[in-house]
């Protein structure tokens, strides 16, 4: 079978009727100081045992609640039962991953990223509620970003689903998961029972879709209204599992956020994911097919050999040693087609025929990673024969063309900015809508296009700055947001839209302007800035040029 690794593009891919806007109104407020904890407070029964949480201030918190347990590279099953209480007020442990020393800046002040314990024992979730009681609210799945190599459900501050549940009147889940090569790596040449090894992280993810339908009505959720939804690696996982058959059922609704990837990269002849196995084994010094030894191997043995392998075949791919974007390997850890757990990539050759019927949300911010490309440096004083003699290399005698359709796109932004507009996201994003536009079920995109001053707009709409806007945390994202009136409607607008659409698959509320869902006669964008508003095709043209370098005469 020819199995395929995942290559990722950027870390790692008629008119609407109002929806339901019972909570339209709703404004956030500062989570509440008091924390209330204690033998006989916010008790709930799960299939594997009884957990007892904390309140903080009007929301329920569980943390840490095992949804499944595996053998290193092997299928997640049920957690075992326990007797008695089991505590849920602390998060439990994140998956083994290498954790950088160097500091980068600004992206360690805007993001505000922190850590917490590692173990192979990570198959946890987290889960906010207004009340364990039977209220059937709609539920919200996020899946982390860090493409499939690193982060956890805490990474970021912002992650925290108080805001979210109690603006809403919804449940938020959490999740924890295997990465990198503990949750990718394809044993499949080696026994059928390792056959979909190369997915047992995104197994993990199905494994806390079925904890949900099983036990999220305890906690106050209907688990016939469970809308998933992730961004960058976490949209990545959004993304597959809208092909994946056993995830079939398990959710209703899906949110990409700047994950959606363009074209998988395919070299004839290559099982990719199976050529890295062979060389952990060589790496390692063990025998092939030995994956009892494999399993016995420390994780930092194993992780070093991964590396080895992943940067031996991204040389073999491209024949020479340069990394990928952003200085990942050009192969990377990531989904398989394996034609059992994932028949095919996902929108690699259009929408999931599986998932035709689920209503989908698909967008990006403008600037993604731009903005940390050192030789765009001081842009913001470059004249207008500068920026001419940076675009020419790339874009030959295309660079009028560029230009021209950067203002009519962006017409209030200094025209230097263009060097700053993201490309590859946006595309990938476009494509997704385009494809899930010839299915039955409505798509709407979007563009997060708020540009904070923080840091000199450092950072301005840069990969992430939409996840505290969404999660109605103004407050943890104030980093990157800079905070403010302004910040705060928009947070107010957006956490809403999101909210809705988990409701009812339609984003529209009374707080903002129509958002119609995107057609192919219509492809529609509602972009979020200080005064968000829906636009028509109004980038398709400096997005066609920003993606396709012209050819050199």
């Amino acid at each position: 079978m020819n199995t395929k690794i995942k290559i990722l593009f950027a870390l790692t891919c008629s008119i609407a009727t109002f929806a339901p806007a019972i909570h339209a109104q709703w404004k956030g407020t500062a989570p509440s100081t008091q924390v209330e904890a204690g033998a006989d407070i916010a008790i709930v029964k799960t299939g594997a045992g009884t957990v007892q949480g904390s309140i903080h201030g009007s929301i329920y918190n569980f943390r840490g609640i095992p949804y499944a347990k595996a053998g290193r590279f092997e299928a997640p099953v049920q957690p075992d039962a326990w007797e008695g209480v089991r505590y849920a007020l602390s998060y439990g442990n994140i998956c083994p991953q290498v954790v950088g020393t160097e500091i980068r800046e600004p992206q360690a002040f805007t993001s505000n990223q922190r850590y917490w314990p590692q173990s192979e024992n990570c198959l946890n979730l987290n889960v906010w509620t207004p009340a364990p009681d039977q209220n059937k609210r709609p539920v919200m799945v996020w899946f982390h970003g860090g493409g499939f190599t690193n982060g956890s459900s805490i990474e970021l501050p912002a992650y925290d689903g108080s805001n979210l549940s109690g603006l809403g009147d919804v449940v938020v889940v959490t999740v924890n998961h295997r990465l990198n090569i503990l949750g990718f790596l394809d044993l499949s040449a080696y026994g059928s029972d390792y056959a979909s090894s190369g997915n047992v992280g995104l197994a993990d993810l199905v494994a806390s879709l079925e904890w949900v339908r099983d036990n999220i009505a305890a906690f106050g959720g209907d688990p016939d209204n469970v809308t998933i939804f992730g961004q960058s690696g976490g949209g990545a996982k959004v993304s597959s599992l809208l092909g994946a058959p056993s995830a079939r059922g398990l959710f209703d609704k899906a949110i990409v956020m700047s994950g959606a990837m363009g074209p998988a990269r395919r070299p004839n002849g290559s099982n990719l994911s199976q050529r890295v196995a062979e060389l952990v084994f060589n790496e390692t010094g063990i025998k092939p097919g030995d994956i009892a030894a494999l399993q016995a191997l420390p994780y930092e043995q194993l992780e070093a050999a991964g590396a080895k392998a992943l940067a031996q075949v991204s040389r073999e791919v491209t024949g020479a040693p340069a990394g990928g974007p952003l200085g990942f390997p050009v192969i990377n850890w990531g989904p398989v087609a394996d034609g059992q757990f994932l028949p095919e990539m996902p929108f690699a050759d259009g929408a999931p025929a599986i998932s035709a019927t689920v209503p989908l949300m698909v967008g990006s911010t403008l600037s993604e990673f731009q903005r940390i490309n050192p030789r765009i440096k001081g842009h913001e004083a470059w004249s207008e024969k500068q920026l001419r003699n940076y675009l020419a290399p790339t874009y030959a005698d295309n660079v009028d063309a560029l230009l021209a359709a950067f203002r009519k796109a962006y017409p209030a932004l200094p025209l230097s900015e263009v060097v700053t507009i993201d490309s590859g996201a946006r595309a990938g994003a476009l494509g997704m809508a385009a494809a899930k536009a010839a299915q039955p079920a409505p798509v709407y995109n979007y563009l997060f296009a708020y540009r904070a001053p923080v840091l000199d707009y450092s950072w301005a709409a840069g990969h992430t700055t939409d996840v505290p806007f969404i999660f109605n945390n103004a407050e943890a994202g104030i980093r990157s947001s800079g905070g403010g009136p302004v910040v705060d409607q928009l947070t107010n607008v957006m956490a809403l839209a999101w909210i809705n659409f988990a409701r009812s698959g339609n984003p529209n509320h009374q707080g903002m302007s129509e958002w119609p869902p995107f057609t192919t006669n219509q492809p529609t964008t509602m972009v979020f800035d200080v005064e968000p508003r829906a636009r028509v095709g109004h980038d398709a043209e400096l997005i066609k040029l920003l993606a396709a370098p012209a050819p050199r005469r």
